[in-house]
């Protein structure tokens, strides 16, 4: 194949539909598979210890890589920055304190319905509902309401709900910088959210944070689950309607739940990959049915 046909092909109509996708999904398994990892950091400087380590190496990683100085911004894109970032840090610092007490599956559901609830309130046309309906079956599989309901932490369900609002409006916030260069938006987005949750890792890990050892298992964390999901969400957050990137995101808890599988060998139930199934649909048939925007950001 010439350079010119590979060129051709990688910027046909099908190409520009389908990259935004590939990030998006790219994103989701690089931050399953990184926050897998995370939480056997708990033991030794907890979830707040660790949820600095994620956000406040990612902010050092991507303003060395993406020196977001470069760019202007005006007062309201500060105001939108500061925003997404408050978001992103009080959603990561929920939902990190959630898993102390709940499983990971189980957060990752209870936080989706923050990101769904946006995509109902976005729908238009009824195979969008039909979508949904799918992504709603697969997580109600994967709730334990048939046993140990009761049982289940209050107050980690609660924080995994506030993670899930704050999921909603990072999705809001980060549609409105779209115009500006993904790199930056992000970059200054997680410095933003590594003010908010630096003084809680600190005050409950203390000089723990400074460990060799750790600080490199922080990088790791930070990396796979912060600094390269988020920019390839970004990315995608440019090209994908609001509706659709959150059903989309109703894979999550698919990917989060094979994850676990690969890092924390937990196994499967029939009804779990059943839901699987129900939430992959949902993400293909949204997929299918999104015509392309008329109008595209181009990434600078």
């Amino acid at each position: 194949m010439t350079d010119a046909a590979l060129k051709s092909r990688l910027t046909s109509p099908l190409a520009r539909r389908l990259s935004p996708y590939l990030a998006l999904f790219t994103g989701m398994i690089t931050l399953a598979c990184g926050t897998s990892f995370a939480k056997t950091l708990f033991p030794a400087v907890g979830a707040e210890g660790t949820s600095a380590y994620r956000v406040g190496i990612s902010a050092l990683l991507l303003v060395a890589v993406f020196r977001p100085w470069r760019f202007r911004l005006t007062r309201a894109d500060m105001g939108a920055i500061a925003l997404y970032g408050v978001v992103l840090g009080a959603m990561n610092l929920s939902f990190y304190m959630a898993l102390r007490t709940i499983p990971l599956g189980l957060a990752i559901a209870i936080e989706f319905m923050g990101p769904l609830t946006l995509a109902l309130i976005h729908s238009r046309k009824p195979i969008h509902f039909v979508c949904i309906g799918f992504a709603v079956l697969g997580l109600i599989l994967l709730l334990p309401l048939k046993a140990g309901a009761a049982a289940l932490d209050p107050v980690g369900m609660g924080l995994a709900a506030f993670a899930g609002l704050c999921w909603a409006l990072y999705i809001v916030f980060g549609k409105r910088l779209s115009h500006l260069h993904a790199g930056q938006s992000v970059a200054l987005g997680m410095s933003v959210a590594a003010l908010v949750i630096l003084p809680f890792g600190v005050a409950h890990a203390g000089a723990a944070l400074l460990n060799p050892a750790l600080l490199l298992a922080g990088i790791a964390v930070a990396v796979f689950s912060s600094a390269l999901p988020y920019s390839l969400e970004m990315i995608a957050l440019r090209r994908i309607p609001e509706r659709t990137f959150g059903v989309v995101l109703s894979a999550e808890p698919a990917v989060g739940a094979l994850a676990g599988l690969i890092v924390l060998h937990e196994h499967l139930t029939g009804q779990q990959w059943l839901a699987i199934a129900a939430i992959v649909a949902a993400s293909v048939g949204a997929i299918l049915t999104t015509r392309e925007p008329t109008t595209l950001a181009e990434t600078p």
